[in-house]
């Protein structure tokens, strides 16, 4: 026999039900404001005192007209809101299971995809699909087996808010750990998102993609070219993403093939300039818009990167050397059309001049004794006192540092460019010098 007063808690409760199924979009909206005010941040022992021990009756209730309603944003964001309360509360996995059992992932994802939705409402679809991957591994790889990954990425680089794509990277970050079945699909689709148009969902990609690589400790052939794109961006704090992630890169296999296509960057194909040279004899207003050319900003880049990773570690500098990285910075200080390319690359040779007395040699005898000086007295306000003879010095300079290396001999290469290295560095360095010279015959 149940008691007088858990009688009167059971009638509340079939009132409140029967009220919700009664009432309108109004009537329900207003429901789930109170319903949210009163209830955020409960236990779920807290959420069944409060329903009598029904308050899975509620939940229901609420993911039946979040599926039959969501397409038409009804009420969308209460019920989103009003469903996270119950999967968010402490000892809640019942009503998680409930969630999943009706298909709550797939829902959710949906509404990821849909334009007609408001973005607030996406968000909260965002959050709620954070709890579900916070809720342990199982439910991370239910997340990726429903194509969790590819449809939150496109909700990534789609999004207008950047506090939305904010929330997107947690989730993201969260389906990265402890999720080893699927933590390499989430990398690649990271990967995937770096040609977006979103300079935020760039930024916040390069930054999860960090993390990711240092779990899975392996990286996938297409990073090289995807980051090495990035570098064309106007904008400075996804350039920033991309040179740490550069830096975290050459410690693993694509070693060499990042350093080459950095190099291969500071001087544009001769496909590329012909294309620009085209539009300015077409249209000389063009080369007003020349500084913002993907292949100058990717120069540029370059030239800074390079010096990043020249300045950290002296075996990279060295290994430079043998990829004509001189060759390429004096030519990228004569672009008299992309003003940071001369000055970043003129602060990265001046670098390579500092640490190197063989590198100082050849760069005075490319340059000549005044422009060295000049180079000398201020690199980074170089470019501001060049004339178009000297700029063209620099851009048709020959120098080649390795072609010097090979001339001069092993035991001058050593003691003037190297110092002491062990047997397993100098190994390494003769790689680059063999495949120079394979490269010129």
């Amino acid at each position: 026999m149940t008691s007088i007063k858990e009688q009167a808690a059971i009638s509340r409760l079939l009132s409140f039900l029967q009220e919700w199924d009664n009432a309108g979009k109004v009537a329900r909206s207003h429901i789930l404001d109170k319903f949210i005010e009163t209830n955020r941040g409960k236990t779920a022992p807290e959420l069944e005192q409060e329903f009598s021990q029904g308050a899975s009756l509620f939940l229901v209730r609420l993911t039946t007209s979040l599926r039959i309603t969501y397409v038409t944003d009804s009420c969308l964001e209460k019920l989103l809101r009003s469903i996270g309360i119950f999967l968010s509360a402490v000892s809640s996995n019942r009503y998680l299971i409930e969630f999943l059992e009706v298909g709550g992932v797939l829902t959710l994802l949906e509404i990821l995809g849909l334009e007609k939705i408001k973005e607030e409402a996406k968000k909260e679809s965002i959050k709620l699909l954070q709890v579900i991957a916070n809720s342990g591994r199982t439910y991370k790889e239910l997340i990726c087996e429903s194509y969790g990954v590819r449809s939150i990425a496109e909700f990534l680089a789609k999004s207008k808010s950047e506090e939305t794509q904010e929330e997107v990277q947690v989730l993201l970050d969260s389906l990265v750990h402890g999720n080893p079945k699927y933590q390499n699909q989430v990398y690649k689709g990271l990967i995937a998102l770096l040609p977006c148009e979103s300079p935020k969902a760039q930024q916040l990609s390069l930054q999860t993609i960090r993390t990711a690589q240092s779990i899975i400790g392996t990286t996938h052939p297409s990073i090289v070219d995807c980051v090495l794109k990035v570098l064309g961006t106007m904008h400075l704090e996804v350039q920033y993403e991309a040179i740490e992630l550069i830096k975290d890169l050459v410690g693993y296999d694509v070693r060499q093939a990042l350093l080459k296509g950095l190099v291969a960057l500071l001087i544009p194909s001769v496909k590329e300039t012909s294309k620009l040279q085209a539009k300015i004899l077409s249209d000389p207003s063009v080369l007003q818009l020349a500084p913002s050319l993907p292949m100058f900003l990717q120069q540029a880049a370059a030239a800074k990167a390079i010096g990043v990773l020249a300045r950290n570690d002296m075996s990279i500098a060295e290994e430079l050397l043998y990829l004509h990285v001189v060759h390429g910075l004096m030519a990228a200080m004569g672009n008299m059309d992309h003003s940071n390319s001369q000055r970043l690359a003129s602060l990265t040779l001046e670098c390579f001049v500092q640490m190197f007395p063989l590198v100082a040699e050849h760069v005075r005898k490319g340059m000549g004794e005044e422009l060295y000086q000049l180079f000398l007295s201020n690199a980074e306000d170089l470019y501001m006192k060049l004339d178009s003879i000297q700029a063209d010095i620099l851009a048709a300079n020959k120098v080649n540092i390795t072609k010097a290396l090979r001339l001069h001999g092993g035991s001058y290469s050593m003691n003037i460019l190297y110092g002491s290295h062990d047997s397993a560095q100098m190994a390494y360095l003769t790689h680059f010098e063999k495949e120079d010279v394979e490269s010129k015959e």
